[in-house]
């Protein structure tokens, strides 16, 4: 049984894990950033900063946790992309540091690898053929996986992705950031009908998807009425957005799943979280026979139990990182 020991910082998050072969997590420590509360939004050179005062420290209370030293570590693996440069470099550049001082080989991991790989910790034996929905603050795509090293992505957001749609709207709302999780306990409380917001993109043979046009028609709404019936229906018009954004990812990938006969879905990214996602898409899967997996809640958002998961595979086929890795930002699943 191998320990793989995991750094993920790809944004403003500082995760440390350790992770078995059996996909056992020992910790999975994760240092959430709020001093970005202020600014609505992630600002990347306070990220950056942020990842170089904690990474040390997370990493000895994560070994700590597990009650493991290095010496019980087999490899180090870590998220290269995509993200914020500054962010992924911090984590680089200290997981290449620490490979080379412990003597360990180390692994790159695709950030959003490990976003679907977060499943195989809560489903050790889930393996492909299946459609993955990909959903986070910078990602929403459908990802048609034969195997693992055999995929095709075959529906992507033309502008938003579906994570940002929530944090805008939810600071059009004055909710704050992150805007998913409390439009998601707003909604609770809300009539999901009381706004007919737009879907984009409709055609049943079209899986791309598109949120701006949204964006705009909830910025528009808010525009034609005032504050005060603004506040009197925050939960109707919380839970109006989140039906439109959810209509659209469960539809797309139901569409998709039916004209391809799939019979397997799994969810991955931080908007895999959300309850009424969770709730649509079992429920529409079970009228066509189609399994759903999620990610337990807490290897939903960004954490590096998940990029210790992605890592397993790796370790077995021996594709170790020179040290000469470096982290970039581009978007894509196959960019390693």
């Amino acid at each position: 049984m191998i320990k793989i020991l995991a750094f993920e910082s790809s944004c403003d998050d500082t995760s440390v894990a350790i992770v078995d072969s059996n996909y056992k997590v020992y910790a999975n420590l994760i240092s959430s950033q709020l001093s970005h509360d202020d600014f609505g939004g992630v600002v990347p050179e306070l990220a950056s900063r942020l990842h170089l005062k904690n990474i040390v420290r997370i990493t000895c209370a994560a070994l700590k946790k597990a009650q493991l030293s290095f010496d019980d570590i087999d490899a180090v693996s870590v998220s290269i992309n995509p993200g914020l440069i500054g962010a992924l470099l911090v984590g680089v550049s200290f997981a290449k540091g620490l490979a080379y001082s412990i003597g360990k080989p180390l692994i790159a991991v695709n950030h959003m690898i490990g976003h679907i790989y977060a499943n195989r910790i809560s489903h050790s034996n889930l393996k492909p053929p299946y459609l993955a929905l990909v959903v986070s603050g910078g990602h929403t795509e459908l990802v048609d996986f034969k195997a693992y090293n055999d995929f095709e992505i075959v529906g992507r957001t033309k502008d938003d992705a579906a994570g940002e749609a929530f944090d805008k709207v939810a600071k059009l709302l004055g909710l704050g950031y992150p805007g998913g999780v409390k439009i998601d306990a707003l909604a609770q409380k809300g009539d999901p009908e009381f706004v007919k917001f737009p879907r984009a993109l409709k055609r049943k043979d079209n899986y791309d998807f598109s949120f701006s046009g949204f964006k705009t028609a909830v910025r528009n709404y808010l525009e034609q009425h005032e504050p005060e019936f603004i506040r009197e229906h925050m939960s109707d018009i919380a839970a109006s957005v989140q039906q439109a954004i959810v209509d659209s990812l469960v539809t797309k990938t139901m569409n998709y799943t039916r004209n391809n006969r799939i019979d397997k879905i799994i969810v991955a990214g931080g908007v895999s979280a959300n309850s009424f996602l969770r709730k649509e898409m079992m429920s529409s899967a079970a009228k066509w026979k189609v399994e759903v997996y999620f990610p337990a809640t807490e290897y939903c958002m960004d954490n590096a139990a998940m990029i210790g998961a992605a890592a397993i595979d790796k370790f077995w086929r021996k594709e170790f990182a020179s040290l000469t890795l470096n982290a970039f930002s581009t978007k894509g699943l196959r960019l390693v």
